[in-house]
Formats: C-alpha cells, sequence, structure tokens
C-alpha cells in the first residue's frame, strides 16, 4: 500500500520524549547567536513554514511586537528559553515544542485543560493480571466474551505476525473494544498497520496538504491519503474504538482512519487534535524547535488539528467509579451486545 507519507515517521513523538529518528528539518539564514539573534530566528522559522495560522486566527507579526520588547543581550539562557516558550504557546499546538539541554518547552492545554475521561486504576480492573501482550498491545477477553486491546502508544513497532496472534486469540469474541485513551501517538506507520486490519478494501481516509512558500496560506492542492487492507488476518466483527482528549497526533490519525473502516464505532470524548505533520528546524544557539508543518484532513475535507468528535459523547461518572466500573468500557460492552450487523465489503 502507498504509505501515509511514510518519510515523516514520527508524526507524533509525546512532548517531552526528545526525537530519536529523524524528521524534516528546514534551514533558517545565519542569525548570531545573541538573545535578539534567537529570538528572531525562532520568530522567523515559525513564520515561514508553520501552517495553521489563519485557521487559529494568529497575527504572528502582533506576537513579534510583544515579545521583541522583551529581549535584550543580558539575558540568561533560561529567561530567554521562559519568553520563547511563552511566545509559542500563542500557538496552541501540542506539535510545537522547544528542546533545549535543560528542559523542554510544550503546550499541553489541549488535554490539562479537560476532564480525563480515563482511569489507570479501572483499566488494570478490566485487564487483570493474566492478560497478554504483543508489540506492545496489551489485550485480554472480558467475561462476556468481548474482546479488550489496550494501545497506550504508536512508538512501539506494530508487527505483521504479532497482529495476527492477537485476532486468532480474540476470534471467538463476538466484538472488540480498542482502548486508544491517554494515548499521545508515535509512528503513523503503525497507527496505519493498525488500522488496515479492519478493511478489506481500500479507503480514502483523508487529505494532506504540503507548504509551497513561505507565506502563510502557501500550501499545496488538497493530495488524498488512502488505507488499503493490511496482509494477513482481518476483523469483520463489531468494533468501538474508545478516546478521550489526551489521544493526539497519530493516535488522532488512527481514530481518523478507524472512523473511515465498516463496523467501527468512536465512544468517548472529543479528541486531542495534532494533525499538523512536524518538521523541526534548530536555532543559532542549538536548541531544536519543533512545529507543525503539513495541515492534515479528514475524508470530508475537514481539518482534524482539533480534534474528531466520537460518535457516542460518554464520560467516567463517579457512582461507576466507586464501584470499580469504568463508563465509557461499560457503555461500548453494551453497544457490542446490541450491534447490528456487521457490514462486509
Amino acid at each position: 500500500m502507498r504509505k501515509l507519507y511514510h518519510f515523516l515517521l514520527n508524526l507524533l513523538i509525546p512532548a517531552l520524549t526528545i526525537l530519536s529518528t529523524a524528521t524534516s528539518c528546514v534551514t533558517n539564514d545565519q542569525l548570531p547567536d545573541s538573545p535578539q539573534g534567537n529570538f528572531e530566528a525562532l520568530w522567523r522559522i515559525i513564520d515561514e513554514h508553520y501552517c495553521f495560522f489563519s485557521q487559529k486566527g494568529i497575527d504572528w507579526q502582533e506576537v513579534h511586537s510583544r515579545y521583541a520588547r522583551q529581549f535584550d543581550n543580558s539575558m540568561t539562557a533560561k529567561q530567554q528559553f521562559e519568553v520563547m516558550t511563552n511566545m509559542l504557546s500563542e500557538l496552541k499546538d501540542g506539535h510545537v515544542n522547544l528542546y533545549t539541554s535543560f528542559n523542554v518547552g510544550r503546550y499541553w492545554s489541549w488535554h490539562e485543560d479537560y476532564p480525563k475521561n480515563y482511569s489507570d486504576t479501572l483499566q488494570r480492573l478490566y485487564l487483570k493480571t493474566d492478560y497478554l501482550i504483543a508489540s506492545g498491545l496489551d489485550y485480554t477477553v472480558l467475561d462476556d466474551n468481548i474482546g479488550y486491546v489496550r494501545c497506550e502508544t504508536f512508538q512501539n513497532a506494530i508487527g505483521a505476525g504479532n497482529l495476527d496472534d492477537i485476532f486468532i486469540h480474540l476470534q471467538p469474541c463476538n466484538g472488540l473494544i480498542i482502548d486508544v485513551r491517554n494515548n499521545g501517538g508515535g509512528n503513523l506507520t503503525n497507527a496505519e498497520a493498525f488500522a488496515a486490519r479492519f478493511t478489506n478494501k481500500e479507503l480514502l481516509v483523508g487529505y494532506i496538504q504540503h507548504k509551497t512558500g513561505k507565506g502563510h496560506n502557501d500550501f499545496s492542492a488538497l493530495q488524498p491519503e488512502y488505507l488499503k487492507p493490511g496482509k494477513g488476518i482481518r476483523w469483520q466483527k463489531p468494533v468501538i474504538v474508545l478516546t478521550n482528549r489526551s489521544v493526539f497526533s497519530a493516535a488522532n490519525e488512527f481514530v481518523k482512519y478507524m472512523k473511515c473502516c465498516p463496523n467501527v464505532i468512536v465512544v468517548g470524548d472529543h479528541t486531542g487534535g495534532g494533525a499538523g505533520m512536524p518538521f523541526s528546524s534548530e536555532l543559532p544557539n542549538g536548541w531544536s524547535v519543533r512545529f507543525s508543518a503539513c495541515p492534515m484532513y479528514d475524508r470530508d475535507k475537514q481539518m482534524t488539528e482539533f480534534g474528531i468528535d466520537p460518535d457516542y459523547k460518554v464520560s467516567l461518572n463517579s457512582d461507576d467509579f466507586a464501584r470499580g466500573k469504568d463508563s465509557i468500557i461499560e457503555f461500548a460492552r453494551k453497544m457490542i451486545k446490541t450491534f447490528p450487523k456487521p457490514q462486509s465489503l
């Protein structure tokens, strides 16, 4: 299958994890290694390459005017970092990070300002202690013969043989729950490989654009993204995907793919988004900056940077928690029991 732009393998790396593999980089004209020089370099990199100015209504020139006044050559490195991080937070983008030897600048309000709708304590009650593990996926059969797969990251490679083994084990189940809550992303090709096991034909799953110039609105035409059936065992029974606000980037894309597959329903909370393919660059002082450069859309050409709505919005409630029940998982179990006859492709 044509991989969904597999040359950029790290669509999402959790905000505190420094890039461990290469991502696409942009170059910047050399500016002096001084507080003002580093500020101007950072501002210019974002000005010429960031992709969501219009969608977020950001006046980047006005941001420059406000923050330029805060820089002078007597600033320490940590003072520079603080002001630069504040400036980058104006973008309200979880894919924007400033990496130094002493800290990582990040913006996490996209999930910190919302209910978690996830509990490690409850999740362990459902997995119990005899769950199986393959390719970073935890899986088990619940007591009502429903398969449950916990996918907490897409950083780990998901092997085709591992997926076959998982589906063979869960084959007798009446349906499958895939829990991606709190999945901050990872490698987009892993998300694609997993989603490809839930379709029997090629699907249009979305679109992507690329920057074609330094202007804020200089983009290519929308280019389609396709998901082709994965080789190996493919799941044909009902699937419920569980989401919350901490589902981000590659995990957000996984939800986008799954919403295009038959027999799939998304339950939980609005996802966190993160639909800008990240690029990276370097400041004169050696600090690295990561930012969204290529916007991505769903199959209806709607931008998914701001997240994806579930088909059914369900939240954890305190009464269920007190009884040791996860409201979202329980809702999904009831849905599978009343699921309409599976569609065939």
